[in-house]
């Protein structure tokens, strides 16, 4: 299970980062068009909803279709190289992260802090940290690979040597941390959510299977926990994953205009406040049904990638 345990047996830091970005990487290229689509979606200023005449998308499998019919299918596999590279650079640094805090969380706090009882909010704590840490080394990933899918035709950014250069000659270097504020307030209770919640959904199905005591965790039992735990984490923060996004685009407007009404923001709060009084509370949740799909779907191939990653690791340092 991941998180540090006296009882298992270590790998190094290097092997948890190899598992980190292995589960990065897996997970990154089956739901890529999942993640189009909810960005698509979160950029959208019009209602997502047939009624709509002047929306561009509409649901789920118009959007789709739409989006190969214009763009053809490999736009749903749009910003694929900034996201691979930001989910290798996240999954290392979250799970490395993530193994280090708690280790010294088990090493400095007092037993009853460390029981298996208080392991989930133990976990939330040091999830949140590890959570930041992986942020704050790939935002300007994640601005690339959101400006790479929000562009629709002709295209602003013809690659993304071309994307770094633009921003660097026509902004300037915060740019590549546009929306760093909301994505830290966001990813802190969201990564905490995610490693607490997976770690009380293991503890609870060992228990309903009475599996206590077995030192792996099985390929089906990680991925229902990590998928159950995604989407409990996405949807407690996912306004302020929509804010993100619209802040990310900031500077970007012009290449936003065929696909419907554009705003300006003048910063987190703003943007907040402008989307819940003209879009309503429904703004804030735009996308969270890909989202939610998303959300389960790359947690729990995360989990489950990352865990069997290091019970095959651990299996040939008993063997070996």
């Amino acid at each position: 299970m991941v998180g540090f345990d006296a009882k298992k047996e270590r790998l190094s830091k290097f092997e948890y980062g190899m598992a980190g970005a292995m589960s990065g990487v897996i997970t990154r290229a089956l739901v890529q068009p999942l993640d189009v689509l909810k960005i698509r979606f979160q950029l959208q200023v019009e209602p997502i909803s047939r009624a709509n005449q002047t929306s561009k998308y509409s649901s789920i499998t118009q959007a789709f279709w739409k989006i190969v019919k214009e763009e053809r299918w490999p736009a749903l596999w749009k910003g694929h190289v900034p996201a691979q590279m930001l989910s290798v650079v996240y999954g290392t640094v979250q799970f490395v992260s993530f193994e280090v805090i708690t280790k010294v969380a088990w090493t400095q706090l007092p037993p009853s802090f460390t029981a298996d009882s208080k392991k989930p909010i133990l976990h939330f704590v040091c999830g949140g940290m590890a959570g930041c840490l992986a942020t704050l080394s790939c935002q300007p990933f994640d601005v690339i690979r959101t400006r790479l899918v929000a562009q629709g035709q002709p295209k602003v950014y013809k690659s993304i040597r071309d994307a770094v250069s633009q921003m660097w000659r026509n902004e300037d270097v915060f740019a590549f941390y546009r929306g760093l504020t909301p994505a830290l307030i966001q990813i802190a209770p969201h990564t905490g959510l995610q490693f607490g919640f997976y770690t009380l959904c293991v503890q609870l199905w060992d228990k309903a299977f009475k599996q206590t005591g077995v030192p792996f965790v099985g390929p089906f039992e990680s991925a229902a926990c990590g998928f159950v735990s995604g989407i409990c984490a996405k949807t407690a923060v996912y306004p302020l994953d929509v804010t993100k996004k619209r802040l990310q685009i900031i500077g970007f407007e012009y290449a936003r205009k065929s696909f419907g009404e554009v705003r300006y923001y003048k910063g987190f709060f703003d943007a907040l406040k402008v989307v819940g009084k003209t879009e309503g509370m429904r703004g804030l949740y735009k996308g969270l049904s890909p989202s939610l799909v998303k959300a389960g779907a790359s947690s729990g191939l995360t989990f489950c990638a990352y865990e069997q990653c290091c019970n095959m690791m651990t299996m040939l340092h008993s063997r070996y």
